[in-house]
């Protein structure tokens, strides 16, 4: 589903993108046990941009979920807003993920976003309907080894550990946390997905910038308590390159952890 072009309004500033986000609370029957393992060497970070209002997206969530399961690929569903008008509100849409597909958009030299867009370490455009064209950049992007950076996370004494390596450093990279659900089941009442239930897997809540990491090992601790507030399911991190326009680029790291009970 293309969608018409949407006004970007101005140029963020550099840093923008990797911002603090706020969280809206969503009222949705949510899966609190973990299906999908922890990654700490990913071979891809595969970024999903759907919607539940988009009728060829369903194809590519099931491709999502196929892909959480593998254990080397940190799948996350980042929903998007601007089919809203179709008719059905998408229960999981974020202006910031909007934003930041946009952002890829402008990236990737494209005349205007659509959905479902699958974008795999932050470096290759793929239609996420198409599951041998999305097999393909994953080859493509195992082969490239661009996740070279090693990012450990672990929970300790009630907060989340993020251990970073060190490594040849680019420009600028933004070290960026992203929250995301285990599962949403959500029953669709409108729109052209009507009367269907759907399942999303790793649907993003919430993501923010947790400053910058420039080739030195660094460790970071956040609160659990501050975590959960924001999902509960799991944290992803990303160490992300921005380029010389300042939107988001390759990615050079990236981990995975879920919450467990009594974490």
């Amino acid at each position: 589903m293309s969608a018409r072009p949407l006004a970007t309004g101005m140029m963020m500033g550099k840093r923008r993108a990797f911002g603090l986000i706020v969280f809206t609370t969503i009222s949705l029957w949510i899966l609190p046990v973990s299906a999908t393992p922890d990654i700490d060497r990913p071979v891809a970070v595969v970024e999903l941009f759907t919607s539940q209002g988009c009728d060829s997206c369903p194809r590519a969530d099931a491709l999502l979920e196929q892909l959480a399961e593998r254990g080397d690929v940190v799948a996350l569903a980042f929903h998007v807003d601007y089919w809203d008008y179709l008719g059905w509100k998408d229960t999981l849409g974020r202006p910031e993920n909007s934003e930041r597909q946009r952002e890829y958009s402008r990236m990737f030299g494209n005349r205007s976003v659509y959905t479902p867009q699958i974008v795999v370490n932050g470096s290759i455009d793929v239609k996420g309907s198409k599951p041998a064209r999305v097999e393909s950049a994953l080859r493509r992007a195992q082969m490239a080894n661009s996740l070279a950076l090693d990012i450990d996370l672990a929970f300790a004494d009630d907060s989340l550990v993020v251990r970073i390596g060190a490594g040849e450093a680019p420009a600028e990279a933004a070290i960026v946390i992203v929250y995301f659900e285990e599962r949403v089941d959500v029953a669709i009442l409108q729109g052209k997905n009507r009367g269907r239930t759907h399942s999303y897997v790793h649907p993003v809540m919430a993501y923010h910038g947790a400053g910058m990491w420039q080739g030195k090992s660094q460790e970071l601790r956040m609160p659990l308590h501050d975590v959960r507030k924001k999902s509960n399911g799991g944290v992803a991190v990303i160490v992300q390159e921005i380029n010389a326009n300042g939107l988001p680029g390759t990615i050079r790291g990236a981990a995975m952890i879920h919450h467990r009970p009594g974490s």
